[in-house]
């Protein structure tokens, strides 16, 4: 039976047994930033594979930095330990790894400097967090993204979330799936959890970082399968109304994958229904995480002794 498993103060233990005080500076404070890595269950090949786990590592380190949090563990040793962790739960399904490097001293006063520092991480299993396969509908956030100067945008900070939960609860609460935010300047952002791409005339499109967008992993994965299918990508501006005349648009992310958008504001995209290309780009993504097209091999960790050799799968086309 799989256990969900954590990993605090240098050691594995189930997730139900792993504390920190309550007056730990991060919960406090929200004086931590987080990764979000998938693991995908290929039942075929009985393996379960860990998503770009290296950068991943990578991120959370240049993200601590911002926070002026220091890890002591090297990339390859923190992405050992989320194996180890995914490992010893013996997970035979789909799940999701939480890395955080957070505040850990139990000192009072906001700050981010002079206060000790960890890492911890935990694993569960973790389905579709969105509906990737019917779609979803989305409303534009009263909510505005928050600027880099405030809280800076492109990493993955604890606190910031706030921002983000209270523009989910708005969209839900109103009858949407997930909401869109702007920026302070008007132009769209992202989701809550989820960085967006619009499809005109053929070509991708997503806001830059400096309209202060989280800096994605999976849409950059997205994007190198979108050039190996021929397709342009742009990152610029969006507005508002381009939502409203987008040929197609989905939204990316590790726990959404790719999740096609069906409105928004009820205004309907691509007649309401999941579009060719968003269709054909979440079913190449989905064959390259789960090690069933060996051109992305590379992008995964293998968690399991290998029992079969990945089947030869070519790459969609048009």
């Amino acid at each position: 039976m799989p256990t969900p498993m954590a990993f605090l103060n240098g050691n594995y233990l189930p997730l139900e047994d792993a504390k920190i005080p309550i007056n730990t500076h991060a919960f406090m404070y929200g004086t931590a930033v987080f990764e979000g890595v998938r693991g995908n269950w290929n039942a075929d090949q009985g393996q379960l594979y860990l998503f770009r786990l290296a950068d991943h590592m990578r991120r959370l380190r240049q993200n601590a930095k911002i926070l002026r949090i220091g890890i002591s563990y090297t990339d390859e040793q923190l992405a050992e330990i989320v194996s180890n962790l995914v490992h010893r739960a013996d997970f035979r399904e789909d799940v999701y790894i939480r890395p955080i490097a957070y505040k850990s001293d139990t000192v009072i006063g906001p700050r981010v400097h002079n206060v000790a520092d960890d890492v911890l991480f935990f694993a569960i299993p973790l389905g579709n967090y969105l509906d990737s396969e019917a779609g979803i509908t989305c409303c534009v956030s009263s909510w505005r993204r928050v600027d880099d100067n405030m809280i800076p945008a492109r990493a993955k900070v604890n606190g910031l979330y706030v921002n983000n939960s209270l523009a989910k609860t708005e969209a839900q609460l109103n009858g949407f799936d997930e909401a869109i935010l702007l920026n302070q300047d008007g132009h769209v952002s992202e989701g809550s959890g989820e960085n967006i791409v619009i499809i005109r005339n053929g070509k991708l499109i997503t806001p830059p970082p400096a309209d202060n967008v989280l800096e994605g992993i999976t849409m950059e994965t997205v994007f190198a399968v979108a050039r190996d299918l021929g397709y342009e990508v742009e990152a610029r501006s969006v507005d508002r109304t381009e939502l409203y005349i987008a040929d197609e648009i989905f939204m990316t992310g590790t726990a959404a994958h790719v999740t096609p958008v069906l409105s928004v504001d009820r205004v309907p995209v691509a007649e309401g229904k999941p579009g060719p290309i968003s269709t054909l780009l979440q079913r190449t993504y989905f064959d390259a995480i789960t090690g069933r097209n060996p051109r992305y091999m590379q992008w995964l960790t293998p968690v399991y002794t290998p029992s079969a050799v990945p089947p030869s799968t070519p790459l969609a086309t048009r």
